[in-house]
């Protein structure tokens, strides 16, 4: 039987991490500097070691590292987004939860069927699988990575007090996961949320920008979302080919060892020609996986934070007009008139710098994105000319020498 996956922690060193954060394009200031240096996967989670270079005055040293687990990355991201000074901030997108269930459960099912399959295809099927999951711990390093590269980049968020916390406290921050009452309060307010976002879609905006970008956002996300899932149903075609090829391959080495034929080499020629391409299959699926699918899952995320902020601009909006109208009440009756012309007062101003400061986020979501999509495309179709150049030379070298096999 097969050892799980558990039995073998996976440890990513630095190294192997280079070149891993390639979904957002960040600006080169280099006064701190974020990175997961190391990541530690046991059975019920996942310990990054983020290590952090900064000549920022307000750490005590210049270079430091701290374990930090996926709990505490969830709380940073809940500090920023409980914080009204941030309202007008697309905050990053908290890092996904770290999810093998799927791979142990393919490797499960491989251990059960192990009998039904020659040792050959046992073993590749095995590598693919573990390859697989390899894959997937480094996306959950990435992601987890790039989540604290956006803090780090960013002229406000980097400031605050928690992140400095997160990131120089070198013991553990004893933040655990919510209770049952905290989970089912959590989904009391999502749902609030929902309705009041229902209640806000009529609200009309005086300013044309952000109309325009409400518009947008709500096209955008709903198709991002779509893309996703396509290209991820595209990913797992490819490996299912890649998977297939295995079968095949397996097949002609059973048949290149049956007795009483003289097509044993030629059996075994195409068996070694099948190995070839299912590994330059497994290289495009890999390849879409990270350049493409990846890119478009965590701009769905990302593009659901701008719209969460604008979603707190017009609700802020909403809370300046009602201003509004009771001041002009109170003057009409002469009553707390002092009150509510402060109440007013804070109202506008908390509109106008949420407002101010949603117009340079957009921007700048608008920039990033544009600039980490021509990124990941160019670079996924220099990929693409390659494995089919790879692919039609390896048909030409295989029909060649098939023939020199039977001639």
């Amino acid at each position: 039987m097969m050892d799980g996956l558990d039995d073998h922690p996976d440890l990513l060193s630095e190294d192997q991490n280079k070149g891993r954060s390639e979904t957002v394009d960040l600006n080169t200031d280099t006064s701190l500097i974020v990175d997961i240096s190391d990541a530690l996967s046991e059975r019920d989670k996942v310990k990054f070691t983020v290590h952090t270079k900064t000549t920022l005055p307000e750490f005590r040293e210049s270079e430091f590292s701290v374990v930090r687990q996926h709990e505490e990355f969830v709380w940073l991201h809940d500090t920023y987004t409980d914080c009204e000074d941030y309202a007008g901030i697309v905050i990053p997108p908290p890092p996904p939860r770290p999810d093998f269930d799927a791979s142990r459960e393919k490797l499960q099912k491989l251990g059960e069927g192990e009998g039904s399959m020659t040792k050959e295809e046992f073993n590749k099927m095995k590598q693919e699988l573990e390859a697989e999951y390899l894959a997937t711990f480094k996306k959950t390093v990435a992601m987890h990575e790039v989540f604290l590269q956006r803090l780090a980049a960013h002229p406000t968020l980097r400031t605050d007090h928690n992140f400095r916390v997160f990131l120089e406290y070198d013991q553990e921050l004893s933040v655990r996961g919510k209770n049952k009452k905290e989970r089912v309060t959590g989904i009391f307010k999502t749902l609030t949320k929902s309705v009041d976002e229902v209640l806000l879609s009529g609200q009309k905006d005086v300013d044309s920008f952000f109309e325009q970008e409400k518009r947008f956002l709500i096209d955008y996300h709903t198709k991002i979302k779509d893309s996703t899932m396509k290209c991820d149903k595209m990913t797992r075609k490819h490996k299912d080919v890649a998977d297939s090829y295995i079968k095949i391959s397996g097949g002609f080495v059973g048949l290149g060892t049956l007795e009483n034929t003289n097509l044993d080499k030629f059996f075994n020629k195409l068996a070694e020609i099948f190995e070839k391409e299912r590994k330059l299959e497994a290289r495009v699926a890999s390849d879409e996986d990270l350049k493409l699918a990846d890119l478009l899952r965590y701009y769905m995320r990302d593009s659901q934070a701008a719209k969460n902020l604008l979603y707190r601009r017009t609700r802020c909006l909403a809370n300046y007009e009602n201003a509004n109208k009771a001041l002009e009440k109170a003057r009409a009756k002469n009553k707390d008139v002092q009150q509510a012309e402060t109440n007013q007062q804070l109202a506008c101003e908390k509109f106008e710098k949420i407002s101010d400061t949603a117009k340079h986020e957009l921007t700048d979501f608008k920039t990033r994105r544009v600039s980490a999509y021509r990124k990941n495309l160019v670079e996924l179709a220099e990929l693409e000319l390659k494995h089919a150049k790879a692919q039609v030379q390896l048909l030409r070298n295989s029909i060649a020498q098939l023939k020199e096999e039977t001639g």
